[in-house]
């Protein structure tokens, strides 16, 4: 297991951990102006947002990274549509997509289609577009995971991450960031999310193997580290 020390970090090295996430079905475009804005503030890696969103207007924030989602949140899209929802999100100012996978195949021991699946969204993100792997963890077992991971890894994904957070089952868990990390490697992304609310939690899946944190309460998270009252 890989595991990365996070005594010191502070509120500006953790908010490089962060896509500052708005998911929400009812957001409006006020609403990802202002995630923006607030991303911005805070120094986060990036914005994550639904591909209706884009383009994002980035006049303010011209080092901000935008992630969208693809075939969310249910995964249950035929292959093509999600190749098609993600080279539009590219060609609109994408620079990371995060799909979700058949769950269902995942379940049922299909990573054959599984990887076919995240190949073909890998062919309509080239690099350096950015993608990540929902593997919605919460729903699957530890082989399961194993399986899904070892199909990213086939597939030419850049990162795999846990949870839409959406799914009744849960988000982020310590231990499938580490059975995730162990399956993949040193140096493939792992993305944690899905109720990360307090500091403690993100430092504990970071010293797990994650790489990236989505968070939609990243304030107060990075306000919840020594010294960070003015976050």
């Amino acid at each position: 297991m890989t595991t990365t020390a996070t005594t010191g970090i502070d509120p500006a090295a953790l908010a490089q951990y962060v896509d500052h996430t708005l998911l929400k079905p009812e957001a409006t475009a006020a609403d990802v102006a202002a995630l923006v804005a607030e991303g911005a503030q805070l120094g986060v890696y990036s914005v994550c947002v639904s591909p209706s969103f884009l383009p994002l207007d980035l006049t303010q924030a011209p080092n901000l990274r935008v992630a969208v989602v693809c075939g969310f949140p249910s995964g249950k899209h035929h292959s093509s549509i999600k190749a098609a929802e993600a080279a539009l999100a590219v060609q609109h100012g994408a620079d990371e997509v995060d799909m979700v996978i058949d769950v269902g195949a995942a379940r049922s021991g299909d990573f054959a289609a599984v990887e076919a699946d995240i190949a073909a969204v890998r062919a309509a993100v080239p690099a350096p577009g950015v993608l990540k792997v929902i593997v919605e963890s919460a729903a699957l077992d530890d082989a399961q995971i194993v399986g899904t991971c070892r199909a990213a890894v086939a597939a030419g994904a850049d990162f795999v991450k846990t949870s839409t957070g959406f799914h009744p089952a849960g988000g982020a868990t310590v231990h499938a960031v580490e059975l995730m990390r162990a399956t993949v490697g040193p140096t493939m992304g792992v993305k944690a999310s899905g109720g990360i609310r307090t500091a403690a939690d993100a430092l504990a899946l970071i010293e797990a193997g994650a790489t990236r944190l989505g968070l939609s309460a990243t304030g107060a998270v990075l306000a919840g580290l020594d010294g960070g009252a003015g976050y």
